[in-house]
């Protein structure tokens, strides 16, 4: 008689968080600021030792304050680059789009979230559907110089990736079939297809926002922080140590 041979059950991912130092890692902040200095009074509370913290972007859009948040990280970082790290969100890029092509680019900011970041910097008059190329030149110039130099130069410059050891924080998520250092700007910025189905065989943690979960999680690789602060009122931290991660949540 004869049987036929079962499958092997696919292994579950079991490699252990190994960070070189540990980290706190700030899910998506989408213009509230009070939720922003209500977490980080938490964690000045909580007081953990050697922590660095980071941030995995999408700072603005969406709130009300996304001027306030983005001057406050900017004065955070700058003050103390080597105890904080901020990367680009993929509002931020839809941003700097804007500002490279802003006809182009500058109606689907808005229609995402830009409207409310530009209130928040105190500009109205915005172009119409059918506006002429000078209106957006304009609209442009005024958000930079609401801006200021220095914030804008800092945007440019936030990266799409940080890691500790084995585990890696990005905005959105990552192709689970190539290094994490090696992706495409685009791919962390706006995530994979299969980032959220299939597990990474090579080890390596991958620390995300972008998608709003209900709960966060620390499940097959994956640490998932958006928590919706924008909708929900709750902003997210993840505490990320060797063998271990906890949450702290406004």
């Amino acid at each position: 008689m004869f049987f036929k041979k079962r499958k092997a059950a696919p292994q579950g991912f079991a490699a252990p968080l190994a960070p070189e130092v540990p980290f706190y890692a700030i899910g998506d902040i989408h213009g509230c600021d009070g939720l922003l200095q209500k977490l980080i009074g938490q964690l000045q509370e909580a007081a953990h030792p050697s922590a660095v913290l980071v941030c995995v972007g999408d700072y603005i859009d969406r709130g009300e304050e996304s001027a306030a948040v983005l001057r406050r990280l900017y004065e955070m970082q700058t003050g103390a680059p080597e105890f904080m790290t901020c990367l680009m969100g993929n509002h931020e890029h839809m941003m700097l789009r804007f500002f490279e092509e802003p006809k182009t680019h500058g109606a689907r900011w808005l229609r995402y979230g830009g409207l409310q970041t530009l209130a928040s910097f105190s500009i109205t008059g915005l172009p119409g559907a059918d506006a002429a190329d000078k209106e957006w030149l304009d609209l442009r110039s005024r958000v930079a110089d609401a801006m200021g130099d220095d914030l804008l130069a800092w945007l440019r410059k936030l990266p799409s990736h940080w890691q500790s050891g084995n585990v890696h924080v990005v905005h959105a998520g990552a192709d689970p079939d190539l290094p994490v250092a090696t992706q495409d700007r685009s791919t962390l910025l706006w995530g994979h297809a299969e980032f959220d189905k299939k597990q990474r065989s090579d080890g390596q943690w991958i620390v995300h926002g972008h998608t709003i979960v209900d709960k966060t999680q620390a499940k097959d690789g994956r640490i998932s922080i958006d928590t919706g602060a924008y909708a929900t009122g709750h902003l997210t931290a993840a505490l990320v140590e060797t063998g271990k991660v906890s949450f702290v949540t406004t």
